[in-house]
């Protein structure tokens, strides 16, 4: 019966139960709510579950046929043993193609495959300076910097200032131009140098990119490796017990023959 509640759709709620409890609602009302939205799939449709009355179809070379029925459309892929995807759904109408959608989807993961492993993530380094660093560290550092522009990544210079040090920047910026002229040859200024609160920071990006080097060095890698690769030797085979037995009376001198050293009379 009611008891003066109101539902969310704006009809007097019903009390089967103790005072304060509201029902549910009426078994009519149960498609007012919202349905649970599902999984949208990206994979194109194919076959029977396109639903438009007409398409314009494309031949397996690409050859254009024209607006055809979808029905139509279905008969010539049944009879190519291939099937009819929806390549363009936005069109009007619709464009579709015959193919093989399960050779398609493998050639598709392949191509996917090989960008992903031609792909090279460029990685930025980061070298830490001094201004008033010593000539063989500075060495040492730039070396470190070389090595990071060969290999395609980026550098982060960053020159650390302490103390008296924040008063006299232009020590970091000829440090910062000096490292920059020595290693020209391998990269360039990408970020010229900027102060940063108590650092003073400059970007190095490489003449050439990571997938060049990275290629680069895996060929002088498989020459190596072959370069290192042993020689097998064939070895003539064992002799026979008849052949060495053989050879043994060969080698042993003739009855009635003088020894050897030994002159006749």
């Amino acid at each position: 019966m009611p008891c003066g509640a109101i539902c969310l759709s704006g009809q007097p709620a019903r009390c089967d139960g103790p005072v304060g409890m509201v029902a549910a609602h009426p078994p009519g009302e149960a498609g007012r709510e919202k349905a649970q939205g599902g999984h949208i799939s990206v994979e194109p449709r194919i076959n029977e579950r396109i639903r438009v009355p007409e398409v314009r179809l494309v031949g397996p070379n690409g050859e254009q046929v024209g607006i055809v029925a979808l029905g139509d459309a279905l008969r010539l892929a049944q009879e190519s043993d291939l099937d009819l995807v929806e390549v363009a759904p936005t069109a009007r109408p619709p464009v579709c193609k015959l193919m093989d959608y399960g050779k398609f989807k493998y050639e598709s993961a392949l191509k996917a495959r090989e960008s992903r492993k031609n792909q090279a993530q460029t990685v930025i380094k980061e070298i830490k300076l001094r201004p008033k660093i010593d000539p063989h560290d500075y060495g040492t550092k730039k070396g470190h910097v070389e090595r990071f522009l060969r290999q395609g990544d980026k550098v982060k210079v960053t020159i650390m200032f302490r103390g008296r040090e924040q008063s006299r920047p232009e020590l970091g910026f000829r440090l910062l131009q000096r490292l920059a002229g020595d290693v020209e040859e391998l990269g360039f200024v990408e970020a010229q140098p900027k102060q940063d609160g108590r650092n003073m920071i400059m970007v190095i990006g490489p003449h050439r990119r990571k997938s060049e080097a990275k290629a680069e060095r895996a060929v002088p890698r498989e020459e190596a490796s072959t370069a290192e690769r042993p020689v097998r030797v064939r070895r003539p085979p064992a002799p026979s017990a008849a052949e060495v037995r053989e050879a043994a009376e060969a080698r042993q001198p003739a009855a009635g023959s003088a020894p050897e050293g030994e002159a006749e009379d």
